[in-house]
């Protein structure tokens, strides 16, 4: 018998277009045994099936558009001068939310965190800054001062200058804007105690320092959107978090709902191969762009639903350690069997351990999640779904 020569594998599913009311576990569980039957996979227990959150999304028809968005901050904030604070800087993810919020309001106070946004979209070249004798930490800025001291800067991969598209499109919309530069949330409080925290990861950090400091209304984007409006899509756990533009007056908003999808289609992957699939809803993963700066993680988690043998982290001992450190007298097959012997031998918790140093404490879903986006990847490839094998596999496994 030869011996296993792959270790994990990724690899996308072409799917249909999905449309709203699309049967998924049906659509998704054809299109795997179709893939099956032409040799293309051979479905195992423990692989990992990976649907891409915008079609879960499309399948429910969870959507809203920019007016629905307008009354529910209307509502909400009271439709006078709010403050608009951190928000990432993004075509494709805030513009049409700000679209939304600007013809809610009268007046907006839009304070742009610097040198980038939270995930890293930068507004300025940062040598500049270094050399502007500037505190970012606590120097807020007009936008005029922000011209004098930094011009005009554009986006490295889009080519935008977002202060300007932002403050055109607020104003195109029908409501007053001045701009400012701040990175203490604090600050916003000097033009308006009414305030709405766009930021994702710290949102919740964010709205405490603003009710401490005495802020009147404090609002998220995931209170933006967290109830039908007009009979619109919401998300009750994330608001207008994760959203996407989907036409220039709609926007697609993250899922819900989707616990039963992903249990439901781990069932049926049982019923027609006998296998016990793990299978999860992805959106954004959690990496970094090394020349942009940029992190991808815009949506507020990456995996909101998951089969339960996915909660976890790796628990995995580092082989380039035990090979130089356990094992540096050893060679060829008596190394292999070394390493081997030791992996099949190892803690079921190895915190602590040195010899797990360096492996990567993440949960299961980020991981796996980073690695379905880097595969199904954001434009035309057609596959939404990614299929993984061999990923709780060792060098142990035969």
């Amino acid at each position: 018998m030869c011996a296993r020569m792959l270790g994990t594998v990724s690899m996308g599913i072409r799917c249909p277009i999905i449309r709203e009311g699309d049967d998924l576990t049906q659509i998704i569980s054809s299109c795997l045994m179709e893939a099956q039957s032409n040799g293309e996979l051979t479905i195992r227990d423990r692989d990992v099936l990976a649907i891409t959150e915008s079609i879960v999304a499309r399948s429910q028809g969870n959507y809203c558009t920019i007016e629905d968005i307008a009354e529910d901050v209307r509502t909400k904030t009271g439709g006078e001068t709010v403050g608009v604070i951190f928000p990432i800087t993004s075509r494709n993810r805030f513009a049409i939310c700000l679209r939304g919020i600007a013809k809610g309001v009268k007046k907006m106070i839009l304070m742009l965190s610097y040198p980038s946004d939270e995930v890293g979209n930068s507004i300025m070249d940062l040598d500049a800054l270094y050399a502007s004798g500037i505190n970012p930490y606590s120097d807020v800025l007009t936008l005029e001062e922000f011209r004098a001291k930094f011009g005009v800067y554009r986006h490295r991969f889009t080519g935008m200058d977002y202060i300007e598209y932002y403050q055109d499109l607020v104003t195109e919309c029908g409501a007053e804007v001045e701009i400012i530069f701040a990175n203490q949330a604090q600050a916003i409080l000097d033009y308006t105690d009414v305030v709405l925290a766009c930021d994702i990861h710290t949102r919740q950090h964010t709205k405490d320092l603003l009710k401490a400091a005495g802020a009147k209304v404090v609002l998220g984007l995931d209170d933006i959107m967290n109830a039908p409006v007009n009979g619109s899509g919401y998300n009750e756990d994330y608001g207008l978090l994760g959203s996407n533009k989907a036409t220039d007056d709609k926007v697609k908003l993250f899922p819900r709902d989707a616990q039963d999808l992903v249990d439901g289609m781990q069932a049926k992957i049982k019923e027609l191969t006998g296998k016990n699939v793990e299978v999860m809803v992805y959106g954004d993963g959690a990496f970094k762009d090394p020349v942009g700066k940029i992190w991808e993680l815009a949506d507020p988690v990456v995996s909101p639903y998951h089969t339960a043998g996915l909660i976890g982290t790796p628990n995995e001992l580092k082989i380039k350690y035990l090979a130089d450190n356990d094992f540096g007298d050893l060679a060829g097959d008596e190394l292999k069997s070394a390493i081997q012997d030791s992996i099949k031998g190892k803690e079921a918790d190895l915190v602590g351990n040195m010899a797990s140093e360096g492996t990567t404490p993440r949960q299961l879903t980020d991981l796996l999640g980073s690695l379905s986006d880097l595969t199904s990847g954001s434009g035309d490839k057609g596959t939404p779904v990614v299929y993984i094998q061999g990923y709780f596999d060792n060098y142990a496994t035969q």
